[in-house]
C-alpha cells in the first residue's frame, strides 16, 4: 500500500515537472518569436478596405517584432482559400490571417468548407467593429427606412439589394432586413463590393448595404442616399444617420468586424504575443485616425473573447439562414 502511495507521489511529481518543462518551453518560444518573417494572409483582393486593414496592421507588426510580416493575398470561395491554408500550415504561429464577419457567414451556413471555423482556427484579437450604411439610388422614392419598408411591401418582388456575392455578409444583411421587415427585396449577387455600388449608381438596383467608406462620395454628390447604418447605436463618425434599429427594424444590427486568426494549436504565449501587438496597433494615433474616418471602432478583443465571438457570430446567421429558408449553396 506505501509502495502504491509512493508511486503516486512519483507520476505527480512527473507530470509537474513534465508541464513546467512544457511551459517553459513555450515561454521560450514566445520569447524568441519571431524569429523569421511571419506570413499575413488576406483573404480579399489587393485595395479592398480589409486588405489595407491588413497591411496596416502586417506594418505596425512587422516595425515592433523587428521581422517583416509579409501580406499574402490568397482570394477566391468566399475567402475560404486563405483561411484554409491558415487551419493547415504549421502550428508556430508563423502563420495569421485577417478575417471578417463574412467568414462567420460562410462557416456557419456552408457544410462543405474542408475546416471548422469554430473548432479548427482560434482568434487572435478582433480588431475592429465596422457598420454598413443602408443606401438607395435617388430615384426610389424613400428617405427613411420605415418609407423604404413601406414602399416594398407595396411592392413586393420590385426592388433588388445588391450584395458582394452570395453568402457574404452584405447578402444576409439583406436577407435579415428581408426577414425582420417582412418584405420581398430580391438579391442580385456581383463580383465585389464595388460592382455592387456602380449597379445602384446606373439604376440596375434600387438598395445596397455596404461600408461607409465606400459609399460616402456618392453620398456626398447626391447620387446615393443614405438612410441609416446597421450598427446598435448610432456612429460618431455619422451621428445624423440614424440605425436600422431605431429606424423601423428593433433588433436589427449587422457588424462587419475584422480580426485576426490563426490556427487552433499554436501555442497561447506565442498567440498573446501577437494580441498585444495588434492592441498595440490600435491605439496608435494615425491608425486610430484612419480607422475613425471608415466609420470604424477599435476593439483588441483577448483571444479567447474573439474565438467566442466568432463561434456566436456563426450561430446567429446559421440560424437566419434555416429561419429565412435561404437557399445558399
Amino acid at each position: 500500500m506505501q509502495m502504491f502511495r509512493v508511486q503516486q507521489v512519483l507520476v505527480v511529481l512527473w507530470n509537474v515537472l513534465m508541464f513546467s518543462g512544457h511551459s517553459f518551453a513555450q515561454t521560450d518560444m514566445a520569447k524568441d518569436y519571431p524569429s523569421k518573417p511571419v506570413r499575413f494572409i488576406s483573404p480579399f483582393t489587393p485595395g479592398a478596405g480589409t486588405d489595407a486593414t491588413a497591411r496596416t496592421l502586417a506594418k505596425y507588426m512587422g516595425d515592433t517584432l523587428q521581422h517583416q510580416f509579409v501580406v499574402d493575398n490568397r482570394t477566391g470561395a468566399s475567402g475560404s482559400i486563405g483561411v484554409e491554408m491558415t487551419a493547415q500550415a504549421p502550428a508556430d504561429g508563423y502563420t495569421i490571417c485577417l478575417i471578417s464577419a463574412s467568414h462567420s457567414v460562410n462557416s456557419g451556413t456552408n457544410p462543405n468548407l474542408s475546416y471548422n471555423l469554430g473548432k479548427d482556427l482560434q482568434g487572435v484579437s478582433q480588431a475592429t467593429s465596422l457598420f454598413y450604411s443602408v443606401y438607395v439610388n435617388p430615384k426610389v422614392p424613400v428617405k427613411s427606412i420605415n418609407e423604404l419598408i413601406a414602399h416594398a411591401k407595396a411592392n413586393p418582388g420590385k426592388l433588388m439589394f445588391s450584395s458582394s456575392g452570395t453568402g457574404g455578409l452584405q447578402h444576409f444583411a439583406g436577407e435579415m432586413f428581408n426577414y425582420m421587415a417582412k418584405v420581398q427585396m430580391i438579391h442580385v449577387p456581383y463580383k465585389g463590393t464595388a460592382s455592387g455600388v456602380v449597379a445602384n449608381l446606373a439604376g440596375d438596383v434600387q438598395v445596397g448595404f455596404g461600408t461607409l467608406f465606400g459609399v460616402r462620395a456618392h453620398m456626398q454628390t447626391g447620387r446615393l442616399r443614405v438612410l441609416a447604418i446597421t450598427a446598435a447605436k448610432r456612429s460618431p463618425a455619422i451621428p445624423e444617420l440614424p440605425t436600422v434599429a431605431e429606424s423601423g427594424i428593433p433588433g436589427y444590427e449587422v457588424d462587419q468586424w475584422y480580426g485576426v486568426i490563426t490556427g487552433v494549436r499554436v501555442p497561447k504565449p506565442i498567440v498573446y504575443k501577437l494580441r498585444n501587438t495588434i492592441v498595440e496597433a490600435l491605439k496608435d494615433p494615425e491608425i486610430a485616425k484612419r480607422l475613425a474616418a471608415e466609420g470604424s471602432t477599435a476593439v483588441g478583443s483577448t483571444p479567447e473573447q474573439f474565438t467566442n465571438h466568432i463561434r456566436s457570430e456563426m450561430a446567429k446567421w446559421k440560424k437566419l439562414a434555416k429561419a429565412a429558408k435561404m437557399e445558399l449553396h
